[in-house]
């Protein structure tokens, strides 16, 4: 079930990163706000893959 739902959330970390800095922070000048929504939507990617993954071993083929 872990699994499931963090891979929804990549899905849904995804379309963020195409939607947001297109959306919302298209119209920020500074370039702070886009350099902290990466950093967090990497980070976010990291800990979903790393929960996605959690799971798998060596038998599951």
């Amino acid at each position: 079930m872990l699994r499931k739902i963090a891979l929804l959330l990549i899905g849904v970390v995804i379309i963020a990163c195409y939607a947001l800095p297109y959306l919302f922070i298209g119209q920020i000048a500074a370039w702070t706000g886009s350099f902290l929504f990466w950093c967090l939507a990497g980070v976010a990617i990291v800990l979903l893959n790393a929960a996605a993954m959690a799971g798998f071993t060596e038998d599951d083929r």
